[in-house]
């Protein structure tokens, strides 16, 4: 296969073609020789702030000259983005030899799966001294939770997001991200975890790392500076969540036994970057691209949007299974305009279904289903353009401007 026929092949695969379990991932990984035993791993779950953490603490270790692999998902440039080594993206090659090689074991696998086993497979190959690991969805049963040369589990903020496959309540979804707690290895939780799912983490684990507050400087739409343990550092992913999970990465760094430096920790932080979340585009005019989707991500976003009063327009598009009343009750009313979208996706909901629930928070909704149209449509009216509700819009937009130079 070459290599668009092996990215085919893996998105033919299916989210979710089988039932949840960890036996698929382990015979496959056994007839591979289990090569996820010979890599010291960081586990990161959570329903927020997963990605930008997991980009932190690689930064970090990076900085530090150690080889460090990085499981992201989902990607939004580039599918093999969701597999690196040191901020390089797995080659075409390696994608095809490594797919190859899990293909050939025999083993049914859904989308997931596969790519984790790819991973496992890529990382143990090119000897990574240590990989930064992001959970699918939930954790107990996630494909990745196969980890046995754990270092630290780091749980990120938790909120309402996937409750069909989680549960209903925090304390439930809590319970199954902490399923990757393993023994008395040292856990990492953000610093202003929810209550009712910090109690679950604590009673998960002897072990718990709670970073203290940081002291916050400066945070807007360009990045943040803080002070955490009388030490500087400056985020140029924005926002003040990016801070609390800037400090979940230190203390993760801090407990692997890794040699680091304050200097590797300072830079890390500084060079850490991420597409969609909360990124600038465009300074004239301001062009945001975002991938919140949930009401914790509602609720960050909604601090910036609010700056801008009435004087902005946002292009918002959402997949089905999220709840597209609370997220958008938080964040278009102040909208001058609200253009709904949609992209090529049976998850996709159509943009006239997310009307009906748009138009009870703003009257000034206009619906354009192609994203190039609804993002020049947005430009018409002058005023700064928020783009948010899904990551798969926020990438097919992000494409949009950077290709087509819009």
């Amino acid at each position: 296969m070459n290599y668009n026929e092996t990215l085919s092949y893996i998105h033919s695969l299916g989210r979710f073609k089988y039932e949840k379990g960890l036996s698929r991932i382990t015979e496959v990984l056994a007839k591979l020789g289990n090569p996820q035993d010979n890599i010291k791993c960081i586990h990161i779950a959570g329903t927020n702030g997963k990605g930008s953490t997991c980009v932190y603490i690689s930064e970090i270790l990076k900085s530090a000259g150690y080889k460090t692999g990085l499981y992201i998902s989902p990607f939004i440039v580039d599918f093999r983005e969701r597999i690196q080594i040191g901020g390089e993206y797995i080659s075409e090659s390696n994608l095809i030899k490594h797919s190859k090689a899990v293909i050939d074991t025999g083993v049914a696998l859904n989308e997931f799966e596969f790519i984790t086993a790819v991973m496992f497979s890529y990382f143990c190959a090119e000897k990574v001294d240590v990989a930064v690991i992001e959970t699918g969805l939930g954790g107990r049963y996630d494909a990745t939770n196969v980890i046995s040369n754990l270092l630290v589990a780091v749980i990120t903020k938790i909120g309402l997001d996937h409750t069909a496959l989680l549960g209903d309540t925090i304390e439930e979804i809590a319970n199954e991200k902490c399923g990757i707690i393993k023994g008395n290895i040292p856990v990492v939780t953000i610093a202003n975890q929810d209550k009712k799912a910090l109690k679950i983490i604590k009673e998960s684990t002897n072990n718990l790392t709670l970073p203290n507050t940081p002291e916050i400087i400066k945070s807007d739409i360009f990045g943040n500076t803080f002070i955490y343990k009388d030490n500087e550092y400056t985020t140029t992913l924005a926002g003040v969540h990016q801070v609390f999970n800037a400090i979940t990465a230190i203390e993760t760094v801090l407990k692997t036994g890794f040699a680091v430096k304050n200097d590797d920790i300072y830079l890390g932080l500084k060079n850490a970057v991420f597409p969609a979340r909360l990124e600038v585009i465009s300074k004239n005019p301001l062009i945001v691209i975002d991938g919140a989707h949930n009401p914790d991500g509602a609720n960050v976003l909604s601090e910036f949007l609010d700056n801008y009063g009435n004087d902005f327009v946002c292009i918002v598009g959402m997949m089905k299974d999220k709840n597209t009343d609370g997220f958008l009750k938080r964040t278009i009313g102040g909208a001058s305009k609200v253009i709904l979208t949609e992209i090529e996706s049976q998850r996709c909901m159509k943009a006239e279904e997310l009307k009906e629930t748009a138009v009870k928070y703003n009257d000034n909704i206009i619906v354009e289903t192609d994203t190039k149209k609804a993002l020049l449509k947005a430009k018409e009216f002058n005023l700064p353009i928020f783009v948010f509700g899904s990551l798969y819009i926020a990438s097919n937009i992000r494409k949009t401007l950077i290709n087509n130079n819009i």
